[in-house]
């Protein structure tokens, strides 16, 4: 038990929940908004896949982030041109674009890289790690702060900053009135799509740089469908936090448990079942969301007689 439970299983955990907590976090902005976007599944492949290829060209990470960046907001503003210009269907958008995204990394890679299936080699730089010999000292904890990849740390520094954001400034109040009363907003002299404008690049960026932590963090290649449906597992997480960033950082961080242990207990079960378990764990939490409003609903019916 102590081997399965040791330090190198948190450090998995929170290598694994980065991509997936980057995703949530720009999923809840455009959730705000009142955009109920499943398409982060596609944003993150196409992140993983710009990610290498700034890297590979350029000898450079951070070109890497800026490739994985600027590919996150063409496909933010894509998807608010056709669900708030044109008033196209959501979900239909959403999936369009893990479909569309899912060809064209798989184009690319055959075109540009000439190989089938994945591509890694020399030229891609990763994610620097990065270590504090301050917080390594930290009996316990120092292992799990010190020695993560930067996209990590930003993971952790997102979460308060988003709070704050959201619920502490104008900008926030601006956001949430845009998906709850755009009425009033557009009363105020504010453009509600101009809110969710920037909800939905922002949700882009985010999620291309879940992907390129997948790519560059998490690993140090591409390979295709690597982002194997976390956007809908970040998705989940929104859900189930209510939208409110700690809550969505601590679902995120409960898939990555799941998952790091799944890994670990190959050893004694079969991997088809271990690879199930965070995706069954991601179902039973929408499952407890749903049971929990139908109790809530029940409850303000019983108070309103």
């Amino acid at each position: 038990m102590s081997e399965l439970f040791s330090t190198l299983l948190f450090q998995n955990t929170l290598r694994t929940a980065t991509p997936v907590v980057l995703a949530a976090l720009g999923c809840l902005l455009t959730q705000h908004v009142n955009i109920t976007n499943i398409g982060i599944e596609g944003m993150m492949l196409t992140g993983a896949f710009f990610a290498v290829l700034g890297s590979w060209l350029f000898g450079s990470w951070l070109m890497g982030l800026v490739f994985a960046m600027g590919a996150g907001v063409l496909l933010g503003l894509f998807y608010y041109v056709f669900v708030i210009k044109f008033g196209s269907d959501e979900f239909i958008i959403g999936v369009a674009l893990n479909i569309f995204a899912g060809g064209l990394t798989v184009f690319l890679l055959r075109t540009l890289f000439q190989v089938k299936g994945s591509f890694s080699g020399p030229g891609i730089v990763p994610l620097p790690t990065l270590t504090f010999p301050l917080l390594a000292k930290i009996p316990l904890l120092g292992p799990l702060l010190s020695g993560n990849t930067l996209l990590v740390y930003v993971s952790w520094l997102l979460v308060p900053l988003l709070w704050v954001m959201i619920y502490k400034t104008p900008l926030g109040f601006h956001l949430r009135a845009a998906g709850e009363y755009p009425e009033a907003l557009r009363s105020a002299g504010r453009n509600p799509n101009r809110m969710k404008c920037l909800a939905s690049v922002l949700c882009g960026m985010l999620s291309c740089l879940a992907g390129a932590h997948l790519s560059l963090g998490y690993l140090r290649m591409f390979a295709e469908n690597m982002s194997a449906a976390r956007g809908y597992v970040a998705f989940a997480c929104v859900i189930f936090g209510r939208g409110n960033p700690p809550l969505v950082f601590l679902a995120a961080l409960l898939f990555g448990f799941i998952d790091a242990l799944g890994l670990r207990l190959q050893k004694v079960l079969p991997s088809d079942l271990t690879s199930m378990a965070p995706y069954v764990v991601t179902v039973v939490m929408m499952v407890a969301v749903v049971l929990l409003e139908k109790r809530k609903k029940k409850r303000l019916a019983r108070l309103s007689r």
